[in-house]
C-alpha cells in the first residue's frame, strides 16, 4: 500500500476501504438511472441491460484508473446531466442517432484531453479567485444536499405550478429517508467512524424490515447476449460530416459538451479536493493534469461503450467525508462497480429506486448526500461576502449549481458576473485575461443549444 502514500496523507487501509464502499453505495443509483435515461424504454434502439453493463464497466474501469494514475480520491461514473442532454437534445431534438451521439462525446473527450495536456489547466486554476473556489465547494454541497432532499422525498416538484414544495411525509419512502437522516446525524454527532456508511446500511435494513424495500428474488445475474449491444457502435465521423458538409449543430454541441465536461470536472475536483485538504497555498489541485486526462479518457471510453459520458462524480464527497484521501478510495469503488455487473439484484436493495407518483426515489442513499452536502457547505465561511466584487459572483455560483442541475453552469455564471463587475468598476487590471476569455466562451455555451436546434432545422 506504499503506492497510495496512506501514512503521508494521514489515512489508513481501513479508512480508505470504508470510504470507497461509502462512495460506491452513494453512487449506486447511477447504474440503474443511467440505463433508464439512455435506453428510454427502447426508444433509442439500445437495450436497458446493454447500457447497464456499459455503465458498470465504465465506472469500474475508470474509477480504478483514477485511483492508480492520479492517487486522488475521485470516483467516476456516468454523468446523468450530460447524458440527459444526449438523449433529449442530441437524439430527440437534433435528430442524431445513438451512435452519432456517442461519437460526439468521444470528440468532446479528446478535446478535454488536449486541454489537459497543455498549460491551460494550470492557467485557469491560477486565474480563479480563491473566493470562487470556495464557492464551488459550497455550491457542490448545495447541489448534493438538494439531490438528497429530492431523492429522499423531503421536497418535491409541483408540476402544475413548476415550483419546489414540501414532500409527502406520509409516504413510506420519505419516512425511511427521514429515519436514515436521523440515524446518520446521531452517528456523526457521536463521531462514530464510518457514520455515513453505517447510516446507509442501517437505512437499508430498516427498509427491508418494514417492507418499504422489497427483498431481491435472486442475488446474482449473468449477462445475456444483448448485454453488449451498445459497445463500439459510436460514429464520430457520421456525427460531424453528412451529405458532403460539416454538421454545424454537431460542432456547436461538441464545443458545449467540451466546456461542460472540462469545468464540471474542474469544479468537482476543486470542491472535493478542498474538502480532502488537497488544495495548496496557491489554490491548486495536485495531479490535476492526471485527473483531467483520466476524466477525458473516461468520456471517450463511455462513448465507445455506449454508457454516455463518464466523469468525476460529486458523490465522491461522501467518501472524502468518511476520511478518504488517496487513490485507494476510488479503486475500491471501481472494483465494486465491476462486481455490480453480476450482483445487480442484490445491489437494487440499496441503489434501486422506489417509484412514487411516476418519480423514482432513493431513500437509502439520500441521507448520505445530505450529510456530504452539509460538510462541503462549511467552506462558505471562507468567502468574503462583504466584498461585493467576490460576494455576488460566489453567491451566483453556489445558487445556480443546484438550480440549473449543472456544476459547469454555476461556474459560468460566477465567472461572467465576476468579470463584468471588475470591468464595470474599471478594475480590468485585476482581471486575469483567461477569466475574460472563459466568460465569453460560457456566454457562447449558454446560447449554443438554441443555435444548434435552429441549425438542425
Amino acid at each position: 500500500m506504499r503506492y497510495f502514500k496512506l501514512r503521508e496523507r494521514g489515512s489508513d487501509l481501513k479508512t480508505e476501504t470504508v470510504s470507497g464502499i461509502t462512495t460506491f453505495f452513494t453512487m449506486a443509483y447511477i447504474v440503474f438511472v443511467n440505463p433508464a435515461i439512455l435506453s428510454q424504454g427502447g426508444q433509442t434502439g439500445i437495450a436497458f441491460e446493454s447500457v447497464f453493463i456499459a455503465t458498470c464497466l465504465g465506472a469500474g474501469l475508470m474509477s480504478i484508473a483514477m485511483g492508480l494514475i492520479s492517487n486522488m480520491p475521485y470516483a467516476l461514473a456516468a454523468g446523468l446531466g450530460v447524458n440527459s442532454v444526449v438523449v433529449f437534445t442530441l437524439i430527440s431534438s437534433l435528430g442524431f442517432s445513438f451512435a452519432q451521439a456517442m461519437g460526439i462525446l468521444i470528440i468532446a473527450g479528446i478535446l478535454v484531453a488536449a486541454a489537459a495536456l497543455t498549460k491551460l489547466r494550470t492557467m485557469i486554476m491560477d486565474a480563479i479567485p480563491m473566493g470562487l473556489k470556495y464557492a464551488m465547494m459550497a455550491g457542490l454541497g448545495l447541489f448534493l444536499a438538494f439531490m438528497g432532499l429530492r431523492q429522499g422525498g423531503f421536497v418535491a416538484q409541483d408540476t402544475a405550478a413548476g415550483i419546489i414544495q414540501l414532500g409527502d411525509f406520509t409516504a413510506k419512502h420519505t419516512q425511511l429517508a427521514a429515519f436514515g437522516l436521523l440515524l446518520t446525524i446521531i452517528l456523526a454527532a457521536f463521531k462514530i467512524k464510518g457514520a455515513i456508511l453505517l447510516g446507509i446500511l442501517g437505512t437499508a435494513a430498516a427498509g427491508l424490515l418494514f417492507q418499504v424495500i422489497e427483498l431481491p428474488r435472486r442475488i446474482a445475474a449473468v449477462p445475456t447476449g444483448e448485454s453488449f449491444q451498445a459497445f463500439f457502435t459510436a460514429d464520430p465521423i457520421g456525427a460531424v460530416w453528412g451529405r458532403g458538409a460539416v454538421n454545424l449543430a454537431a460542432i456547436i454541441m461538441i464545443f458545449t459538451l467540451f466546456m461542460t465536461n472540462f469545468f464540471d470536472t474542474l469544479g468537482t475536483a476543486i470542491g472535493v479536493g478542498t474538502r480532502a485538504g488537497h488544495l495548496d497555498q496557491k489554490g491548486r489541485i495536485p495531479q490535476l493534469r492526471r485527473v483531467l486526462l483520466v476524466d477525458a479518457a473516461a468520456t471517450a471510453l463511455g462513448g465507445f461503450f455506449g454508457a454516455g459520458t463518464v466523469n468525476v462524480q460529486m458523490e465522491s464527497a461522501s467518501g472524502v467525508s468518511e476520511g478518504g484521501r488517496t487513490g485507494l478510495m476510488p479503486t475500491v469503488t471501481g472494483v465494486l462497480f465491476l462486481l455490480s455487473i453480476f450482483f445487480a439484484p442484490l445491489l437494487s436493495v440499496i441503489g434501486g429506486g422506489i417509484e412514487f407518483e411516476g418519480v423514482y426515489m432513493y431513500p437509502v442513499t439520500a441521507p448520505a448526500l445530505i450529510m456530504a452536502g452539509f460538510l462541503l457547505m462549511r467552506s462558505i465561511t471562507k468567502i468574503g461576502f462583504k466584498d461585493f466584487e467576490i460576494g455576488l459572483p460566489a453567491f451566483l455560483t453556489m445558487v445556480l449549481m443546484p438550480l440549473t442541475h449543472n456544476i459547469a453552469y454555476g461556474i459560468g455564471f460566477g465567472f461572467i458576473s465576476y468579470t463584468l463587475i471588475k470591468l464595470l468598476r474599471g478594475k480590468y487590471r485585476q482581471l486575469h485575461p483567461l477569466m475574460v476569455i472563459v466568460s465569453v466562451l460560457f456566454i457562447g455555451v449558454f446560447i449554443g443549444e438554441r443555435i444548434a436546434r435552429a441549425a438542425a432545422g
